[in-house]
């Protein structure tokens, strides 16, 4: 088996989520006793929300290498970056750290492609939608991914995402007003919903959409148990 390293505290609800959901997938695959062996390096959420608010990408970088460092000295054979938006930086960090990165949006466009859809909505926070790096890997595979176009609904999801979900709080409120954005992108030609942030899963369920949903936190995890396993 090789040994993952898992960068998470952006947030911890979601670095659960990944550490379960690895280690679940691990033993359906394997039995008996076998889990995933990993490493985990769990950052405080807010000084990573600062350099956000700050557009300071550079600091983050730094933050992210020298927990990629750590992880690459532990033994980690592949690093994980357990948030959509951090993957702004992934393809800079891999080449700084000389470790493969497991990218969540490369990832997410394979499974999508599998199904020959052509058109998504992609949900998350502004940096992950309004920005070019998820939205790339999708389009080299002839996705086209589409974003609320009312730029109160792409702060809703911003807002919500750090204030709510971030601390696992979910409420009905906002599960509708989600659904609402959700189902709007569906009319305007969405084949299938992207949940472009790990904790959106909190809320939005297959069951709730007429189309496909594509929850990167368990699309990420299970490439984990892939290439643990290869």
């Amino acid at each position: 088996m090789k040994i993952i390293g898992l960068i998470g505290g952006i947030s911890w609800v979601s670095t659960a989520d990944y550490y379960k959901l690895i280690n679940q997938g691990m033993n359906e695959k394997m039995g008996g006793l076998n889990f995933s062996e990993c490493l985990i390096y769990s950052f405080n959420y807010a000084d990573i929300k600062k350099n956000n608010d700050a557009n300071d990408w550079d600091r983050t970088f730094e933050m992210l290498f020298k927990a990629c460092q750590f992880l690459k000295s532990g033994g980690a054979e592949a690093i994980l970056l357990c948030a959509n938006t951090m993957h702004l930086i992934a393809d800079r960090l891999e080449k700084a750290i000389d470790l493969p990165i497991i990218h969540i949006a490369t990832e997410t466009a394979i499974q999508i492609e599998k199904q020959n859809l052509k058109k998504v909505a992609l949900l998350g926070t502004k940096f992950t939608m309004e920005l070019d790096f998820f939205k790339e890997k999708l389009s080299a595979r002839g996705i086209e991914a589409i974003i609320p176009e009312n730029s109160e609904d792409r702060d809703f999801l911003h807002t919500t995402i750090f204030e709510e979900l971030g601390k696992g709080i979910v409420t009905d409120e906002t599960k509708k007003h989600i659904l609402r954005i959700t189902n709007e992108l569906i009319e305007n030609g969405a084949e299938g919903v992207i949940l472009g942030c790990t904790e959106l899963p909190l809320v939005i369920k297959p069951e709730d959409v007429t189309v496909p949903v594509f929850d990167t936190t368990l699309i990420h995890s299970n490439a984990a148990i892939a290439f643990q396993l290869s």
